[in-house]
């Protein structure tokens, strides 16, 4: 079942990249206590998540944080390596990338897909989420192939 708005975030470990290397973050640690901004990508470094999801947050972080959001996160179904030097690569200082590995996070949201057909096999689909206390209290899921809802000037516009 899709998580929905009301519903607690699911518990699960995320990975994310430190000074000393990879470190496992459990969902309850990222989202608790906070008010946070989440969007999910099918992949890194893939053509309109690096072309235009990311780049979208990276433009807007200040106008974002100035509506009260703690921090903003981006998640994606590869490993912590990739998400760290997709990072340094856009220059996505001040965004939390949250390395979902094995889909586990995108499985328990209810937000996996199954990309076998494009050679990427198990990841998560394009979504962007606002959560206070680990409480989702704004989803937006895009359709399969569309980038409207997730994008961060529509979720700067619903905040």
């Amino acid at each position: 079942m899709t998580i929905q708005v009301g519903d607690k975030i699911p518990e699960a470990i995320l990975t994310i990249m430190s000074d000393d290397g990879p470190k496992p973050l459990t969902t309850s640690d990222w989202f608790g206590g906070r008010k946070v901004v989440l969007f999910s990508v099918p992949g890194a470094f893939t053509p309109t998540c690096s072309a235009r999801h990311l780049p979208g947050f990276i433009d807007h972080i200040e106008d974002i944080r100035s509506k009260g959001i703690d921090a903003i996160g981006c998640t994606a179904v590869n490993d912590v390596f990739v998400m760290d030097a997709w990072r340094r690569n856009s220059g996505a200082a001040g965004i939390d990338m949250l390395a979902d590995g094995n889909a586990e996070f995108a499985e328990a949201l209810g937000l996996a897909m199954d990309a076998t057909s494009y050679g990427m096999g198990q990841r998560g689909q394009r979504f962007a989420l606002v959560a206070e206390d680990g409480v989702v209290t704004a989803l937006y899921v895009e359709q399969p192939g569309e980038f409207k809802v997730s994008s961060a000037e529509h979720v700067l516009a619903n905040l």
